[in-house]
């Protein structure tokens, strides 16, 4: 099977946004570079509906006075080449003091937490700031110790649910609403040969319980709407990590957190995100 590869240029601001429109148009996967992205399709796909649909994005981003910045190519990959294209767009990355995050064909590095993450169409390879940024804050706020638990919300890829299993978290559920993601957290937790984490289909309302620390890598709006249910849901003295929330978005999400009685203790800023981590009181 061959495969159709589109290299991508664009905004910063629109990133994201493309990201979902690729994969809603049927891309295999898409990896974030720092100056663009790549998105894969199966050869079955009409390359020409995907290159009309980036040329209507193009013309949208121009409306927004960003054209000369949106470019694209496209080139069809034969089968015996797919591996060593995915494999040169998706290299290992460290995160905090301990972490790294590796595909599975990348060998293991000693005296660190490795956590393999098969790129699929689930968010969070850990390139992306947002991710990183969890992360760093998950190491430094671990709770340990005991029957320890922890609520990754949007689990994607299951990454954060991995780290915290890995830190020796007792007690690991992963939710998520969309059923791509429930797969391949299913797929990255057997490769990571951490069985007793639990996988989801479902929102925060099927998050049964309360939990030590919870972590919640989605949208600022999305936090500030579900603050009273994550508050219900942290224990007393447990922490949220909360991010996938732009620099100057944050005072609405720590305001809103602040009313279900969570306190700020840490902003951490990586690029244009801005992550928080709040704790709920004694």
């Amino acid at each position: 099977m061959a495969y159709n590869e589109f290299s991508i240029r664009v905004p910063e601001p629109f990133k994201d946004s493309l990201i979902q429109r690729l994969s809603d148009a049927g891309s295999l996967g898409v990896i974030e570079n720092d100056q663009s992205l790549v998105a894969y399709f199966p050869d079955t796909c009409d390359s020409t509906v995907i290159a009309n649909d980036l040329l209507l994005v193009k013309a949208i981003i121009e409306k927004a006075g960003s054209a000369h910045e949106f470019s694209f190519d496209h080139a069809l990959i034969p089968e015996q080449d797919w591996n060593a294209s995915w494999k040169k767009d998706f290299l290992p990355v460290d995160a905090g003091e301990r972490f790294t995050i590796l595909p599975p064909w990348e060998e293991k590095r000693a005296g660190r937490i490795n956590m393999i993450i098969d790129p699929a169409m689930a968010f969070g390879t850990g390139h992306h700031e947002t991710t990183r940024s969890c992360l760093v804050l998950l190491e430094k706020y671990a709770k340990t110790g005991g029957n320890t638990s922890f609520l990754d919300l949007g689990t994607g890829t299951g990454i954060l649910a991995i780290a915290a299993s890995k830190l020796g978290y007792q007690h690991v559920v992963g939710i998520d609403t969309d059923p791509l993601s429930i797969e391949a957290a299913g797929e990255n937790i057997k490769i990571n040969e951490v069985p007793d984490i639990e996988v989801r289909g479902g929102s925060l309302t099927e998050a049964e319980g309360s939990y030590d620390v919870i972590a919640a890598n989605i949208l600022s709006g999305v936090l500030v709407v579900l603050a009273p249910a994550l508050s219900a849901h942290v224990n007393p003295g447990g922490i949220a990590i909360l991010s996938g929330i732009l620099i100057g978005q944050e005072d609405e999400v720590i305001e809103a957190m602040k009313q279900t009685g969570l306190e700020l203790i840490e902003k951490y800023p990586d690029g244009k995100w801005m992550s928080l981590a709040v704790k709920k009181p004694f």
